[in-house]
């Protein structure tokens, strides 16, 4: 790699933008970043949060070049890193995607169920275009995704694409930080097992002790998400798993609960999220701001300056640290295919991630969870890959979040006809290859 660093942002009229920048602030001197590009096709988001990007690095005065554009090319040319996070239809899309399963009895969510599902369909092509374009203009750079649904964006382009990439998700690093302070441990070691929004901590080593039994004799909870409304797991649901699971599977584990709330809700979670946009956008456009507002911490993304740059500098640096990142499973887990993007511990350096392999697992609770919802995920790629309704279908029966042929069939075609401009795949003659 060069000695100066190109790093471009694809997506980065999203409010998180400084939390990205914040991250870089800190590794200023590790990350030697020479031109920082800000792309995104929302010009008035992109000149307001530009800006107060501008003004941090500034202020810190870094001699970096800050470039906003809305021209994806001119940001991929000679990037050492590209990150992801991309919103296709933006938080109006993510409205739909929440409010009209609940008419067919279904959960709305923007990762998880047929929301889920359409977050995927619109994003894969999107994702997809950006990695042709990343072979043309960047061969040797990275991709770093944590655009949702961050498994199933994997899972399509490393079995679709030739770039170099890993998906990431704020999620375990939330987990593990909550549980150190709640066992008050210095460093564990952390098994982690599962897919993107599906996972579980089975092990939590430190000085040759496993603390995970008393952990679940505790009936220990990590912190759940701020863009969840959670009810917390008891105590004998986390010892009949026999691992702590992250609060995305309060879906799964409390379905009738989750969507009875859901359905009483006042506003939609991603409603909610439009205020906080707004809000936020009014505090970026204040010339004299020059920091990350503490408003931001009220999103769903805490922590994500720290997972995603501190994952560059591990990359840049070859410091051989262990992340948790999506990736091919490769025989880290022999009870999954080796094509199967999984969320787990990897050592990360020049090279990129190698998994560490978790071998003997014997929680076969976790095995056949992680396997039905990887044969939805395979399906959906497909879907979003060839525009088969068919894949879909059969994507959608295997949801342990929809389930119901009736339901999932016509909630796909009302979902279909109102995200129509964002879904090429399923409205063009020929459909895509």
């Amino acid at each position: 790699m060069s000695k100066k660093l190109k790093i471009a942002i694809i997506g980065s009229g999203s409010t998180y933008t400084p939390e990205l920048i914040e991250g870089m602030i800190k590794r200023k001197d590790v990350l030697p970043i020479d031109e920082l590009v800000l792309m995104d096709i929302d010009a008035r988001k992109l000149e307001t949060v530009g800006k107060l990007c501008e003004r941090m690095i500034q202020a810190e005065q870094i001699p970096c070049r800050v470039i906003m554009t809305q021209d994806l090319d001119e940001a991929l040319l000679d990037a050492d890193f590209v990150l992801g996070q991309i919103r296709v239809g933006k938080l109006p899309a993510r409205v739909l995607d929440e409010t009209i399963p609940l008419k067919y009895g279904l959960i709305g969510q923007e990762t998880c169920g047929i929301g889920g599902f359409f977050k995927a369909m619109r994003t894969i092509p999107v994702m997809l275009h950006i990695t042709e374009r990343m072979k043309e203009l960047c061969p040797d750079a990275w991709l770093i995704n944590f655009s949702n649904p961050a498994g199933i964006i994997t899972e399509a382009l490393l079995n679709h694409s030739e770039v170099k990439m890993l998906g990431l998700c704020n999620v375990p690093f939330n987990m593990f930080k909550s549980i150190r302070e709640t066992l008050k441990l210095d460093q564990p070691n952390f098994t982690y097992v599962g897919l993107n929004h599906l996972s579980w901590i089975t092990a939590i080593e430190q000085d040759g002790t496993d603390y995970l039994k008393s952990a679940l004799d505790m009936g220990l909870n990590s912190e759940a998400m701020k863009n969840i409304p959670s009810s917390g797991f008891s105590k004998e649901l986390v010892q009949m798993v026999g691992a702590i699971p992250s609060s995305y599977l309060e879906y799964y584990y409390f379905k009738e609960k989750k969507y009875k709330l859901l359905k009483e809700s006042e506003i939609t979670r991603g409603e909610k999220c439009m205020q906080i946009e707004e809000e936020l956008l009014g505090i970026y456009s204040d010339s004299e701001l020059h920091s990350k507002p503490e408003l931001l911490s009220s999103r769903g993304g805490a922590n994500y300056s720290e997972v995603a740059i501190s994952l560059v500098d591990a990359i840049y640096n070859d410091k051989q640290e262990v992340h948790v990142v999506n990736l091919l499973n490769n025989g880290a887990l022999d009870f999954m295919k080796d094509s199967d993007a999984v969320e787990m511990c990897a050592v990360i350096g020049k090279d990129g991630a190698k998994p560490i392999p978790v071998p003997d697992f014997n929680n076969e609770h976790i095995i056949d969870y992680m396997r039905m919802v990887k044969a939805y995920e395979r399906e959906t790629v497909a879907a979003a890959v060839n525009g088969s309704e068919d894949a879909a279908m059969r994507a959608l029966l295997m949801n342990p979040l929809v389930g119901d042929y009736d339901a999932a069939f016509n909630c796909f075609q009302e979902l279909k006809e109102a995200h129509k401009e964002y879904l090429p795949q399923f409205y063009t003659k020929e459909k895509m290859s």
